[in-house]
Parts: structure tokens; sequence; C-alpha cells
């Protein structure tokens, strides 16, 4: 008994002369690890007599509680003085970090290059800051024309060349047709090119920065039947068995003839009426997807192909305001999806 109260005596100097959380955790370890000084003093219970054995074993267990309740004081005097700031409660359990998600557009990207993955379309991807040249010259766009202008088209700050004219940050896909066709020089041509494009513009469906995918297929005896069947396959397959669509005649630079292809809006679905008002995206019950056509012959020239023996249709169509007019999504502005919400995003 006069060693078990000289061990107390021992690790109630230690415990005085120890002022941080690793100092207390080794006297721990010393004298409760398994080891420690305690399991020593248990092992001396081999070389006890029996008839000591009983009021030996008393005496090691009220060290052990002894010990145990010295260091658990320590503990609790050293967190009352600790910042509580600074204190950490180790028992507490860790915490559970939320597994990523691809962005709703990257997610709609993936699912439309699939779609014409099957019709036998690649995907290809051309320049964010392109020439004057490919945007708009090369596409059958005469000087002066309003896209041409400022107000319509981000022009970056940089050195005009010589036969391309100053740079921009692209406005359509479209460029990418022109240079397909120099990467082609001799169809078919099956080409999906899908990128960022940027006008400056804001409002509940339209972004200064979106994405938009192009679409063109140059062949022999290309006609808009051809092109009215591939979106509307798109159209099924992306939207559902059940929405519609309609070519509408329109006039784009780059396309004769020319189609604005809508859809049936899937906010109202085609009714144009939400809550017994009008609904806010369509107001028709028809939402425009984007534009399409023939191919010109300028710019099938523009590109090296022969008029005479090719033909071809192409289409541009907005990613974001495509995905909008999903069944059952009901989103009613564009820039909801680039507002970082994570309660919104986490959705999809």
């Amino acid at each position: 008994m006069d060693t078990i109260d000289q061990l107390i005596q021992d690790l109630k100097a230690k415990l005085q002369n120890s002022t941080t959380f690793d100092e207390l955790e080794k006297i721990e370890i010393d004298y409760l690890g398994r080891n420690g000084l305690v399991n020593e003093q248990f092992q001396l219970m081999k070389s006890i007599s029996p008839d000591k054995k009983k009021e030996f074993g008393a005496q090691l267990n009220t060290f052990k509680q002894k010990v145990t309740e010295l260091i658990s004081i320590k503990k609790e005097s050293l967190i009352s003085q600790t910042d509580s700031s600074e204190q950490i409660d180790f028992t507490l359990p860790g915490k559970k970090f939320s597994t990523g998600s691809l962005h709703m557009v990257t997610l709609a990207i993936e699912e439309i290059t699939s779609i014409f993955n099957d019709l036998g379309f690649i995907r290809m991807s051309y320049p964010e800051v392109e020439w004057e040249y490919f945007s708009f010259e090369a596409l059958n766009f005469i000087a002066g024309h309003p896209a041409r202008d400022d107000v319509e088209t981000f022009f970056i700050d940089a050195p005009t060349h010589e036969k391309y004219g100053k740079m921009v940050l692209t406005p359509h896909t479209s460029s990418g047709q022109i240079r397909e066709m120099f990467r082609i020089k001799e169809p078919p041509i099956r080409m999906i090119n899908i990128g960022k494009t940027y006008r400056p513009n804001s409002d509940a469906t339209h972004n200064p920065m979106f994405h938009q995918f192009e679409g063109m297929c140059v062949d022999k005896n290309i006609n808009i039947t051809h092109l009215k069947g591939t979106i509307e396959y798109f159209a099924k397959a992306f939207f559902g068995p059940d929405r519609q669509i309609r070519l509408r005649p329109h006039h784009f630079q780059f396309t004769e003839p020319s189609f604005e292809i809508d859809i049936t809006c899937g906010v109202c679905g085609g009714t144009a009426v939400v809550n017994n008002i009008k609904c806010k995206i369509c107001k028709s019950g028809w939402l425009e997807l984007g534009g399409s056509g023939i191919v010109h012959p300028n710019v099938l020239k523009a590109g090296g192909i022969d008029t005479s023996i090719y033909s071809g249709w192409a289409f541009g169509f907005g990613v974001e305001r495509t995905y909008m007019m999903k069944d059952g999504l009901k989103l009613d502005d564009m820039r909801t999806m680039y507002g970082g919400d994570v309660n919104f995003l986490e959705q999809f």
C-alpha cells in the first residue's frame, strides 16, 4: 500500500507540472495504457500469495480509479483554462461532406451530344474568341449589318488582322460551320459544335454568356425534310414524345430559306396560361428554340464547298434556353442557373 501511495503522489506531481493536452495525453498513456503502470501493477498479482490476492486486487482497483479520477480532473482543468474559440470536443462525430455533381448545363450538353451521336454527328469545339471574318463575312453578313454593331457584339481591344478583321467574343457557334468546312474539305459533314457565346443583353431568357449548340449537315441532295426530320427526332428525344415543333419562316443571313424552330412551352404546356395569368416565358404557348435553314450558297463557297454538287442545312440553339423547356422543370428565369444557389443546383 505504501508503494501505491507513492505512485499516487508521483502522478499528482506530474499532473501539477503538465500544462498542455499533449503532455496530459502522454501521462494518461504512461499510467492507463496497455503497457502502462497500472497494468504493470496488476501483473504482480501472479507473485502474490493466494491469501493476500483479494486484498491486493482491491487496492489495485482503488489505485486505478484514483488515477482515472485525477487525470479526468486535470483534463477538465485544462479545458476550463482554454479560450472557448479554441476548444475542441473530440467526442463529436465528424462532418459529412456532400458529394458534388455536374452543373445542369453540363448535364444538358452531355445529353444533347449523346442524342446527336446516335444520328452520326461528331461533336466539335471552336474558339470563343473569334475573328470577324468567321463570325460575319464568311457567314454572309455584309458590312454595316446590325449584328456587327457594338450593342449586339462584344469586340476585343486587340490589333486588327489584315484579312480577318477585328476580334470578338464569338456571338454564335455558327463560325464553327466555316472552320469545320475548312477542316473536312470534302463532304459529307455531320457536325455539332457546342460552346460558350456572348451577347450584351440580360433578362429572364437571355444571359450575356450562354452556351449554344450548332448542327450542320452537308452532303448531296440535302433538303428541308432532312432538317425537319432531324430536329423533330431531337425534340422527341430531349423533351419527350408529347412535345410538338413547328418551322416558322424567318430570315437569317447564312441560310436560305430560313426558319425559326418553335416548340410547345414546357411551363404552361402550350396553353399560354399559368394560374390564370399569361405565361411569363412563352406568352403564346410556343417557345423559340432557335434558328435554322438550308445553308446559303455563299456560306458553302466561303467554306470551299462546291455548291453545284453539295447542299446542307444548319441550326443554332441555346443550351440554357433549350434546357428551360424540359418537361416538369418549370424554370422561368435563365439567370437562376448561374446564381450559385446550392439549394437550387443540388436538385439536378
